[in-house]
């Protein structure tokens, strides 16, 4: 059978059925290239950059920045490229990125879907279109004459909208189905990958909580075992008598005298002077006082 006889035998439901039949033929195909690179790439991308970060993750964003034309790639650089984020904020990035990978392989499903539900409804309008038409010709005379034959090849030939309608619609489906199970083990994959990243980086991050919480201790240490060692390097200091210190009042210098006791006076030669001539004066008045007693 010629195929562009059966299509002008469709009726006119034909052409908006061929046109859902291009449209949902190129998502198919555009998918398909999608899908293929993804699947076939996905693998190695993801132990790669999961078996790096465990070494360096310096080396695993250079890694996941090179592999951002992939999903997987772009869903993994994401907390990557972030410098030094604690584990909720790198939780944060991996899940927003993958909201937005899985959010894009979802694209044409939306097409998929409307020609999945346009198709049958063109295919069956057709139908209809071929039946009334041919049913208007016949004539309640012409029964049972080669004008009814007429008719019932008409009936036949309304039905192929219906089964192009079909065929387009059930092949929209099948890899409409194919698609979404695709994105479904992407989520797994995203997950998976996902945990073991985060799961890595909070090993790494309590390394680093460690190292920073010995670093900021080390100081004080220093600073208290410096405190005692000072402390015990100073010998013990014996109480020293005070020395004897000269008073000053009227003038005069009274230097301390150790060897004697403290109830002996210090006496200077002035006052050694002036005591004796006191005394001299005092026996001189007493012969003189002796000598008028005589009288």
């Amino acid at each position: 059978m010629d195929i562009v006889q059966i299509f002008r035998d469709g009726g006119p439901a034909m052409w908006p059925l061929l046109a859902l039949s291009i449209l949902s033929l190129s998502v198919i195909i555009e998918r398909l290239w999608f899908w293929v690179r993804i699947l076939s790439q996905e693998s190695e991308i993801v132990n790669r950059i999961l078996n790096t970060a465990s070494a360096n993750w310096g080396s695993a964003a250079e890694l996941a920045k090179r592999a951002v034309n992939q999903p997987i790639g772009r869903f993994l650089y994401a907390p990557l490229r972030l410098i030094k984020p604690d584990p909720e904020l790198f939780r944060l990035a991996l899940e927003a990125s993958a909201e937005d990978e899985l959010s894009s392989m979802r694209q044409g499903e939306k097409v998929l879907e409307a020609v999945i539900a346009l198709a049958p409804l063109l295919g069956l309008l057709g139908t209809v279109l071929g039946l009334i038409q041919s049913l208007g010709n016949i004539r309640l005379g012409d029964l049972g004459t080669a004008a009814a034959a007429g008719v019932t090849s008409g009936i036949g030939e309304s039905l192929i909208s219906t089964a192009a309608g079909l065929i387009v619609a059930i092949s929209s489906l099948v890899f409409y189905r194919l698609f979404q199970g695709f994105v479904v083990n992407q989520v797994k994959v995203f997950r998976r990958s996902g945990s073991d990243l985060e799961l890595l980086y909070r090993q790494y991050w309590q390394n680093i909580s460690a190292s920073m919480s010995t670093i900021e201790e080390r100081p004080n240490l220093e600073l208290v075992t410096t405190k005692e060692n000072i402390t015990t390097s100073q010998p013990t200091r014996l109480q020293q008598p005070t020395s004897f210190q000269p008073e000053v009042g009227d003038g005069s210098d009274r230097a301390p005298d150790l060897g004697t006791s403290p109830s002996k006076p210090i006496t200077s030669p002035e006052a050694t002077e002036i005591g004796e001539k006191e005394s001299n004066e005092t026996s001189q008045n007493n012969d003189n006082h002796r000598d008028n007693s005589q009288f």
